[in-house]
């Protein structure tokens, strides 16, 4: 789950991090209220779910109550890559005299943490890691183990800080990676982390990314959830227990099993296409789990066709194919769909829908010749 930066500063604060004063508006009156209570200079920034909101213009720093709520109301409404900005952080001002970049993220390959350090801050960091890749420092941390010392003290030489403010950028590191343990985080980013003139560091941005599977130990941070901003089809999903994740191409993807799903993606890939999203019915799912999954899949518009991949464990074919007859029944779905059926009583499984297939169900024996099979009918363009 993606915290808004205005949320994720309030958790860094909580752990220790120093940020600027700020305030969020949901109106230009209440941008003008929270400036006039700051003071002086204050940036207005759109609080949205997704990066580049800067050259976007969803930042614009003033230096008045007045130019506040002028920029509130340019900015609130805005469309920012598809994210529709209905809250700003007002947020004072700072004299800066470095940016810097620092996040903890889960190495999923490394079974670590890792640490990214860069005294670049202020920009995209897969910018740095291509144009300057040894401006970038990477540091694993064991979990069993812990931040450790001497890594604070590596990571704190590297930003080439001395006296007062490199000690406090060694105690916001050390409760950055705090505050990324503590909620069981995925991804904890600090871009910039700043060094103001009078030597004083501050975390002028925020990214937190909390792992879904871990919300109910945090029932404080499952709370601030914006279900508004939710899509539509991933909170559909969450609500129904299904493992669904939105992607950009035009073939629909059902299976069971998050290795068997991922595995169909790339098949779908190999074979030409591009997958609409990831769905995992999971184990034993009954006629209206399958009819739940299907509508949710097939209510993304730019879905053209549906690849439906099973392999019979625990779910036996003959039942899928029941389920998946009384779900296109039930949804009423025209679009093509490519259903391969494998393992446990797959052959019956395969009877059942050659028995009663209806004209827009197609079935394979071969992932491959299935992946093939959907992408063309669906049109690798999705026209």
């Amino acid at each position: 789950m993606d915290l808004y930066e205005y949320q994720g500063k309030e958790l860094l604060r909580q752990h220790g991090l120093a940020t600027l004063p700020g305030r969020v508006a949901e109106t230009p009156e209440e941008a003008r209220e929270a400036a006039e209570e700051i003071g002086g200079t204050v940036a207005v920034k759109a609080q949205v779910l997704t990066g580049g909101r800067g050259k976007a213009g969803g930042i614009k720093v003033v230096s008045s109550p007045e130019e506040a709520q002028s920029a509130a109301e340019q900015i609130l409404g805005m469309d920012i890559k598809g994210h529709t900005v209905r809250r700003v952080y007002i947020e004072g001002g700072a004299e800066i005299a470095t940016e810097m970049y620092l996040s903890v993220l889960v190495d999923r390959e490394a079974k670590k943490s890792l640490v990214l350090f860069s005294t670049e801050g202020g920009v995209e960091i897969e910018q740095v890691a291509e144009e300057n890749p040894d401006a970038l420092v990477r540091l694993h941390i064991d979990p069993l183990v812990g931040l450790m010392p001497y890594q604070v003290r590596e990571v704190t030489f590297a930003s080439g800080l001395t006296g007062d403010s490199a000690k406090q950028f060694g105690k916001a590191f050390q409760n950055l990676y705090k505050t990324f343990e503590s909620v069981d985080a995925s991804l904890v980013e600090i871009n910039p982390l700043v060094v103001t003139e009078s030597g004083d560091v501050l975390a002028l941005d925020a990214k937190v990314t909390v792992d879904n599977s871990s919300l109910y130990r945090h029932k404080d941070i499952a709370e601030l959830h914006d279900v508004e901003a939710a899509d539509p089809q991933e909170q559909r999903a969450q609500e129904a227990d299904l493992q669904y994740v939105k992607l950009d191409g035009n073939v629909g993807i059902l299976g069971n099993g998050a290795g068997l799903v991922m595995s169909t993606l790339d098949v779908v890939a190999q074979a030409g296409g591009s997958p609409a999203n990831f769905c995992d019915v999971g184990g034993g799912a009954d006629a209206d789990k399958i009819a739940t999954a299907l509508d949710i899949v097939t209510s993304n518009e730019k879905v053209t066709g549906v690849f439906f991949n099973i392999f019979g464990g625990i779910t036996r074919g003959d039942e899928v194919a029941k389920g998946l007859l009384s779900a296109i029944e039930k949804t009423n779905i025209s679009l093509p769909i490519v259903v391969r059926l494998d393992g446990t009583n797959a052959e019956e499984g395969r009877e059942i829908l050659a028995e009663n297939t209806p004209e827009n169900v197609h079935t394979a024996e071969t992932m491959l010749e299935a992946a093939r099979m959907a992408v063309e009918l669906s049109g690798k363009g999705g026209n």
